[in-house]
């Protein structure tokens, strides 16, 4: 998607009501939006079921036209429609989309099925801490035969999808800090998708790939 524009987005978590910090964070975005002639784009974030209550999602878009903080795509104000072309705004009606990603990243081995427990990374966490090391992810799902995989999978085994990182130093500019480098070392594998069973890789659904 390239639309020769500048386009920010402001996404909260209908899990309570809007906070300052929150509001701050919205008016930094709408301003930037407005001063490079660009979009502000309201998504809520909903994907935590057991939390998100429509009545918050509700209250805090209320907030935000209280703010005069106007969005130019996102959930409609008065009514539970949405306006803009690159929809769903709502993070629980893109499942689909997301599942399509992680089956590629899957197949394009850009990424791994890690089936350890809550208490597998509590205790690496203990067991780094011990031995003063950072208390990153081992990667040990990385390792996995196909044949493990698929044990795990006909036993119905919980898992998450976790992105790999590439086995070098991580190298990128930040606009505010320049040329900055961390070891691989010290960063984990981030889960792109937690456990569809409630296993220990997070309490949150997940999308099933």
């Amino acid at each position: 998607m390239d639309t020769g524009k500048i386009r920010v987005r402001f996404a909260p978590s209908p899990t309570g009501l809007l906070q300052v910090g929150n509001a701050r964070t919205a008016l930094f975005n709408w301003l930037f939006a407005r001063r490079m002639g660009g979009d502000f784009i309201l998504r809520i974030e909903d994907t935590d079921a057991q939390r998100s209550e429509d009545g918050h999602e509700k209250q805090i878009i209320e907030d935000l036209c209280w703010l005069g903080l106007n969005w130019d795509e996102g959930p409609n104000e008065t009514d539970a429609g949405e306006r803009g072309a690159f929809g769903p705004y709502r993070q629980s009606k893109r499942m689909e989309i997301y599942a399509a990603h992680t089956k590629r990243l899957l197949l394009e081995e850009k990424a791994y099925r890690c089936f350890c427990t809550a208490e597998d990374l509590e205790a690496e966490r203990k067991k780094a801490v011990a031995e003063h090391r950072p208390q990153v992810y081992s990667g040990k799902c990385r390792r996995l035969s196909k044949a493990h995989i698929t044990q795990n999978l006909t036993k119905g085994k919980p898992y998450a999808v976790r992105l790999k990182i590439p086995d070098h130093p991580i190298r990128f500019h930040d606009m505010v800090r320049g040329d900055l480098e961390f070891a691989r070392g010290t960063i984990s594998d981030p889960i792109l998708v937690r456990s569809a069973k409630g296993g220990g890789n997070g309490a949150s659904p997940g999308i099933p790939v």
